[in-house]
């Protein structure tokens, strides 16, 4: 196991967690490392929509792998959000994983969400699993369940289920979006994986998710969806001529020059 996919996986502590801010194109990722963040994930929702394309359809299996491509010069470590693997054969999502593998990529996030809006079944998601592992035996494969997001019955009950399945095919980590609060600990005291919750605006901090068993929180879309909503509030307080109330933006000095030291 190579230093950068230890040092990734040793972020990934129970009451102390991994907090990982998600990216969506080079200026965001470059301006999070220079923020000192020491891992950076992407977000397929955020990759997807700055490409013009519907999010978790395996539409941006290019700009994915491109994407990676751009960030792999940035000081920190980075885990890409794949969807599904982008194809339904273990072995080709493997050799996917090992393209993003050989740009230095530590970590991918691999969903058991369906376009249609049901699961996978647990089994071909831990053959996948098992072929990445088998693949790239470093890298981290988290492997998410969208139990409560598809509202299935019994969330908490096929989240333990899957988790077990899971684990057993060489998963290294749990992600659950959608986890209730007061489930983390149960679920992570059952999985035998780091568990990997989203943060959510008005929800417990990144701290009091670690004290409930998080080993770490993720942003998920909503720095890119917080970037739109600054723009469009500014734009709009300019075209009503008020003051926008918005956090001074950086430079375009700064932008300039972060862009230069992190070039492609």
């Amino acid at each position: 196991m190579t230093d950068r996919y230890r040092a990734f996986r040793e972020l990934h502590r129970p009451g102390d967690p991994l907090l990982l801010p998600n990216a969506w194109d080079h200026a965001s990722a470059a301006a999070l490392a220079d923020r000192g963040f020491p891992a950076i994930g992407t977000t397929s929702l955020g990759v997807a929509a700055a490409a013009g394309r519907p999010d978790a359809v395996r539409a941006t299996r290019a700009e994915t792998l491109e994407l990676a491509y751009r960030l792999r010069r940035l000081p920190a470590l980075l885990t890409v959000d794949i969807e599904d693997g982008f194809h339904d054969d273990p072995a080709e999502v493997a050799r996917y994983v090992g393209e993003l593998a050989a740009l230095g990529v530590v970590g991918v996030n691999l969903e058991d969400g369906r376009p249609d809006g049901c699961l996978a079944p647990a089994e071909h998601v831990a053959a996948t699993i098992a072929a990445v592992r088998a693949a790239v035996p470093g890298i981290f494969v988290n492997a998410r369940t969208d139990a409560w997001w598809l509202d299935v019955p019994s969330p908490l009950g096929e989240a333990q289920r899957r988790a077990a399945v899971f684990r057993a095919a060489g998963a290294d980590g749990l992600f659950v979006p959608g986890l209730p609060d007061d489930l983390v600990g149960v679920l992570a005291a059952e999985a035998g994986l780091p568990v990997n919750v989203l943060y959510r605006p008005g929800g417990p901090d990144p701290a009091a998710l670690g004290r409930l068993g998080a080993a770490r929180v993720s942003t998920g879309s909503l720095l890119f969806r917080a970037a739109l909503g600054a723009a469009l509030h500014l734009a709009d307080a300019i075209a009503a001529g008020h003051d926008a109330g918005l956090p001074a933006p950086p430079g375009y000095d700064e932008v300039q020059e972060r862009t230069r030291r992190f070039a492609t």
